[in-house]
């Protein structure tokens, strides 16, 4: 067991070693950071969706702006689209479970407004839909995926695919992206506050 424990460890370290090495990972981070202020700066707001594990990483992040990171400041308007389990199951039942996301998309989302689109896969169906929606609405879409980008790849404006194919390490990727995303976006927006 000893040694499971230890291999996970060090397969986490080494995929997070491939993001630190990668130039056009972090450049690409550094531009979502930027829109994401630009978006704020302008009354605008972010939102988040993904299932599972991604829905729990969407909802954890969406919490570090709408509650708060390292500062107590003042909330930011970011949200993911799960959280109404109402909705969720009233859409899903009465459409289908792929038009959840993008209903609530079309619903809540404006022109300049920030969509993180995360899968794992690429190819969720109802992120998919979601992408697609928050396009029709004029958002720029984040897409926070793994090292393929699956069907996201093309369908994104920026897309941050972490260096693996392995779900835990594409997720742990996930939220050392998103975490450094909400400090950037903290930092650069109440610069006054220790």
């Amino acid at each position: 067991m000893q040694n499971r424990i230890r291999q996970a460890i060090s397969d986490s370290i080494q995929t997070k070693e491939k993001l630190l090495n990668d130039a056009k990972m972090l450049e690409t981070v550094e531009q979502v950071a930027s829109v994401c202020i630009d978006a704020y700066q302008q009354g605008r707001k972010l939102l988040f969706c993904g299932n599972g594990g991604s829905a729990a990483d969407a909802q954890h992040l969406a919490a570090e702006l709408s509650g708060r990171f390292y500062y107590d400041r003042p909330p930011l308007f970011a949200e993911a689209l799960h959280v109404n389990t109402s909705f969720v199951t009233a859409v899903a039942n009465d459409y289908s479970y792929e038009a959840v996301y993008a209903r609530m998309v079309r619903a809540a989302g404006r022109p300049g407004d920030v969509l993180f689109a995360i899968s794992t896969s690429g190819n969720s169906p109802n992120i998919l839909k979601a992408i697609e929606a928050a396009k029709e609405c004029g958002m720029i879409v984040v897409g926070l995926t793994g090292a393929s980008g699956g069907q996201m790849r093309e369908r994104c404006d920026y897309l941050l695919n972490m260096p693996s194919s392995d779900t835990p390490r594409i997720q742990e990727c996930h939220m050392l992206v998103g975490h450094t995303i909400c400090e950037l976006i903290e930092g650069a927006l109440f610069p006054g506050i220790p």
